[in-house]
């Protein structure tokens, strides 16, 4: 189960390039990937700060009420410049109050809501292929408008293809079509861990797939990112890989344990200068009020790593 089904049925039953430098962040061991030429990029080598990036949006999850920080503010906490956009219309509204951040993916997979029997919200996704292809077009019309614009985002791929039953040469087809509007627009994909066994999917899908977001589900499961992010490597080899950081664990419907954060953290940086990994996405925003402890971790360390001049 992945987290928008763990989320859908847990609220029924109740009622994301312009990336960075990426190899050259660090020294890698090998070769050295293509580097991205879309969005704004730091002078110099960049700093852990600049490969950070953070989920923005009111996602509404199972014991988690609204959130006080509004669109970017979740950013600005952790002090961060780069933000994975979800949970909300893509339009220009959205997008004025992310203008001043170096740079924007935003979903399009696609996050939407629905009304339950209460008149209560319910974040649902729509996600047929006619409408992940129109979600990917408008961003790239919104993108010439707002240049900080370097992406858009897929999130729960392989679940939610499987449910709208289609393939890799249908979303072939989407991406093609958002990359005939915008040539720049790199394309971001969630893969978790536990689809590492769909390996025939992934190999038709990675022509297709510009930045690969990777996801931890079970937080003890931690402890094993090292060797993930050389699976994901072994499968997606060409690949940015961004690496997933989840402050609540959606199985436990419970904070991840501060010191697994950091654990994670540390062995994010540790990737990061290694070359093996392009950078990190934090889940989310919303999640910060009733995650303190985690998320006030996850902010000193970042700025323990990149100190600013």
């Amino acid at each position: 189960m992945d987290r928008r089904d763990f989320i859908r049925s847990t609220t029924l039953a109740a009622a994301a390039l312009g990336l960075t430098d990426w190899a050259g962040a660090a020294e890698p061991e090998k070769s050295t990937p293509e580097k991205s030429t879309a969005g704004p990029q730091p002078v110099g080598k960049p700093t852990f700060r600049d490969v950070g990036w953070v989920w923005e949006g009111q996602g509404i999850d199972p014991k988690v009420p609204p959130s006080i920080y509004g669109l970017g503010q979740g950013a600005r906490y952790f002090g961060l410049s780069r933000v994975n956009y979800l949970f909300h219309p893509n339009d220009e509204y959205a997008l004025r109050l992310l203008k001043d951040y170096d740079e924007v993916v935003c979903d399009i997979s696609k996050w939407g809501w629905e009304w339950n029997a209460d008149g209560r919200p319910v974040s649902t996704p729509t996600s047929d292929p006619a409408t992940v292809r129109a979600e990917g077009e408008n961003v790239a019309r919104l993108a010439k408008q707002f240049p900080n614009v370097t992406g858009v985002y897929c999130d729960d791929l392989l679940g939610l293809m499987k449910r709208s039953k289609y393939g890799p040469d249908e979303f072939g087809e989407i991406r093609a079509a958002i990359r005939k509007l915008d040539p720049k627009l790199k394309l971001w994909s969630v893969v978790y861990t536990h689809e590492f066994k769909e390996a025939d999917f992934w190999t038709k899908m990675r022509p297709h797939m510009d930045v690969v977001t990777l996801w931890i589900w079970d937080s003890e499961n931690i402890v094993h990112m090292r060797e993930y992010v050389d699976q994901c490597r072994e499968m997606f080899p060409d690949k940015p890989i961004v690496m997933g950081v989840y402050l609540r664990d959606y199985s436990k419907v419970a904070p991840v344990p501060v010191d697994l954060v950091l654990s994670q953290m540390k062995g994010i940086a540790d990737l990061w200068n290694q070359g093996k990994l392009a950078g990190y996405t934090i889940l989310a925003a919303v999640l910060i009020d009733g995650h303190r402890a985690g998320a006030d971790a996850v902010r000193d360390f970042i700025s323990a790593q990149s100190p600013r001049a």
